[in-house]
């Protein structure tokens, strides 16, 4: 990632893997600046692994490049996952109940039980949003701007995948569902290459005494999922939050099978 600063600029970063991946990482993804920058790490609320710096005037570079064991399995299917009534929720999942700022569940939640409120409870009513998601939304990056939540997410029928992420997570909990949102690496392997790789979007629902990854974007189990962070929605693991003014002048990701490379 190039930003051009024109005033020394505080940020803070989130762009290692999760501590959840800790056992799998073989060579740690540290976070690089150029020039030389003193990094101070932290943990947020939420457990995610944030960088704090002071990014001088002119252009820097962050980088990281790293390796991480990954069982090669496609994402866990559980069709009978049970849904559990709200007052049997563990406590600390009661937060992803709740709207937040691009899951608008005041605005939604009419829509919310007109849409799935006769759907079978569980893993069958999470995939029936999945799948209706998938199908409302028009991919583009040209629909993506920062301030868009999911309830013009739903009404544009446009968006990115953290808009997917975003429209899925609030229809879950209006329909009393745990979500929260996730962000991390998803390359191309086990499906054909698609353009430019990304950072990618998805979420986590709470069903049968577990969280479980569901990815309304992309819409099938994908194989080597790295996640980064997790929060409410993408307010609490933006990539990068730059406390003045920053232009980004280059961003690339690279995210492969090592054992595709020989």
């Amino acid at each position: 990632m190039l930003y051009d600063f024109p005033q020394p600029t505080p940020m803070i970063m989130v762009l290692g893997t999760h501590f959840t991946r800790a056992s799998d990482v073989i060579v740690p993804d540290f976070l690089t600046t150029d020039p030389v920058v003193e990094i101070a790490p932290y943990r947020d609320m939420f457990g995610n692994w944030c960088s704090r710096m002071v990014a001088p005037a002119g252009r820097v570079r962050l980088a990281g490049d790293g390796v991480v064991r990954d069982s090669g399995l496609p994402d866990p299917v559980f069709a009978s996952a049970v849904q559990h009534a709200v007052e049997d929720l563990p406590a600390d999942t009661l937060v992803y109940l709740l709207g937040s700022r691009y899951c608008e569940t005041d605005r939604l939640t009419d829509v919310a039980w007109s849409l799935f409120g006769g759907t079978p409870v569980g893993w069958p009513r999470v995939q029936a949003i999945v799948d209706y998601v998938h199908n409302h939304i028009e991919f583009g990056y040209q629909h993506a701007r920062p301030t868009k939540g999911s309830f013009e997410a739903h009404h544009e029928a446009l968006g990115v995948c953290r808009d997917y992420a975003h429209l899925a997570i609030t229809f879950c909990r209006c329909m009393n569902i745990p979500a929260r949102y996730c962000t991390g690496y998803l390359g191309d392997i086990g499906v054909p290459i698609v353009g430019e790789m990304d950072f990618s979007a998805w979420f986590e629902a709470y069903l049968d005494g577990r969280w479980y990854a569901f990815d309304p974007r992309n819409h099938q189990r994908r194989i080597g999922r790295i996640l980064m962070a997790r929060g409410r929605d993408a307010t609490d693991v933006a990539l990068a939050n730059t406390f003045g003014t920053a232009i980004l002048a280059g961003f690339k990701v690279v995210s492969y099978d090592l054992e595709d490379e020989g």
